[in-house]
């Protein structure tokens, strides 16, 4: 073995010696719940054309009113991009054959729409995020279909017509029968995760919760994209993306009107987060009439959506800073040539969030909440972090006394690496500059790492005996070479 290759050998082996000295000890997980997801919401036309087998007349990319050719093949072929991310959940809309490019016309409960691609390529999609860990959810519309659908013909299922879609009769037993039936043979079928449940505004509790309870029995989470009193895995409230927004879209800005939403989760009730949705203006719009940096905007946006308590749902497009008001504005084809490091910013948050029972479901508290200022402990019997959000127009400094983190211990950066140790005032001093995100892990004083002490020893005491080798070695050559 060469000298070069040799030593680097040994220090990989001090390094990993070292990092096995001072890394964390997973603890075991409780039974995994929809709080423990995030939600990445993309529109299987607008992602990627992953075939052109699929396309017809009516795909055309120069109309945003028209199909653009996202598939099944598409959102398989840019699976690495979505996993990388650390989403936990793709939420891809609805699939069935449909009139509109969003699936918001729906002309089946069971027939996919040709151009979004074949059974055997959903199938084999969701098989692939599946073994990535990777749950796929699907959007079911119980109402507002097309009048072309293919139950519109049934008597009694049609209660009305309105702005050229028509609205089942849900009170019909037989309708609801219908349509539970259709949702639960499609989760079971295919395997699926989850179920959006959309339309429901027409529809009684009591027929939701019978839905909520079958879809639950074939194991799929269900939630909705409106408020209700059924017994959906997680809630949606219509103000938590305006408050979001208008808490992010600029700093220096009030950030208590998130209170109710997190303290509607720390009830026990799990609360979708996000800052805008598939039906709604893009955040980005938001921020870019404020007058600010959409990349920045959208950074601080959506950490605080993945790291305060809730159920992120994202919109595709949020981490390349994609604008535009609701409809075919917001939803525009995916560039997927943007600048990759928003992307990978979430993805490294992702990676804490996910490795972190603490950081998702941990005892939350907040130090600091004033005027785009948020500082905030996460905590359980194995961990304590503290998350520092910055959406001021200043350098902030917080002061945690040491009875709130305990003595001897140290506050480490995840992202700039800063060690904090306790000060002379008997605090932890916490300095973030304007408009950043840090997370910080509260861990032991290390002190002297024995273990590396003995490590480089180790190396020093190898390296010396292989230099006294070669030295002998070289010697004796020498006077070889001299007695012949």
């Amino acid at each position: 073995m060469g000298f070069n290759k040799w030593f680097r050998t040994l220090a990989a082996g001090v390094l990993l010696s070292t990092s096995l000295s001072v890394a964390a000890v997973a603890n075991a997980e409780e039974e995994r719940t929809i709080a423990d997801e995030s939600i990445y919401d993309v529109l299987v036309d607008r992602f990627f054309n992953g075939t052109g087998k699929n396309d017809d007349d009516t795909v055309n990319t120069q109309d945003p009113t028209m199909f653009a050719g996202g598939d099944f093949n598409g959102l398989l072929k840019k699976i690495d991009y979505v996993a990388n991310m650390g989403y936990t959940m793709l939420s891809i809309g609805s699939v069935f054959e449909t009139e509109k490019y969003d699936g918001s016309m729906p002309t089946s409960y069971t027939m996919f729409d040709h151009r979004f691609g074949t059974a055997e390529e959903f199938k084999k999609m969701v098989e692939a995020y599946q073994k990535r860990d990777i749950k796929i959810m699907v959007d079911f519309p119980i109402s507002n279909v097309s009048p072309n659908h293919e139950l519109s013909e049934k008597q009694g299922f049609v209660a009305s017509e309105n702005n050229g879609k028509i609205q089942w009769d849900l009170t019909n037993e037989e309708v609801q029968n219908e349509l539970i039936n259709s949702a639960v043979q499609f989760v079971n079928t295919y395997k699926l995760d989850g179920v959006r449940l959309t339309n429901i505004e027409q529809a009684d509790t009591a027929f939701l919760n019978r839905f909520i309870e079958q879809l639950k029995a074939a194991g799929a989470y269900t939630i909705a994209n409106a408020e209700s009193d059924a017994n959906f895995d997680a809630k949606f409230y219509s103000d938590t993306a305006s408050n979001f927004t208008y808490a992010f879209k600029n700093v220096d800005l009030n950030t208590t009107v998130l209170d109710p939403h997190i303290e509607e989760m720390l009830s026990g009730t799990p609360v979708l987060s996000m800052t805008d949705t598939i039906w709604s203006d893009r955040f980005t719009l938001a921020a870019t009439e404020e007058g600010m940096y959409p990349p920045t905007r959208s950074k601080i946006s959506i950490a605080s959506t993945l790291l305060l308590p809730g159920v992120p749902v994202v919109q595709y497009g949020s981490e390349i800073a994609m604008n535009g008001e609701a409809g075919v504005e917001a939803h525009q084809y995916y560039n997927f040539k943007t600048d990759s490091e928003l992307a990978d910013y979430v993805g490294k948050l992702q990676s804490l969030r996910n490795d972190s029972e603490t950081l998702r479901r941990g005892e939350f508290k907040w130090l600091e909440n004033e005027d785009g200022y948020l500082v905030f402990e996460r905590k359980s019997d194995e961990e304590t972090w503290i998350v520092v959000i910055n959406n001021s127009s200043k350098t902030k400094r917080v002061h945690i006394p040491v009875a709130e983190l305990g003595e001897g211990k140290e506050v480490r950066g995840m992202f700039n690496s800063e060690i904090i140790r306790e000060n002379k005032d008997g605090n932890y001093a916490i300095i973030l500059d304007r408009e950043m995100v840090e997370v910080y892990q509260v861990i032991e004083a290390r002190g002297i790492n024995t273990s590396y002490i003995v490590a480089l020893g180790l190396v020093v005491v190898l390296y010396t005996a292989f230099m006294i080798v070669i030295m002998k070695r070289g010697k004796k050559r020498r006077a070889e070479n001299s007695a012949q």
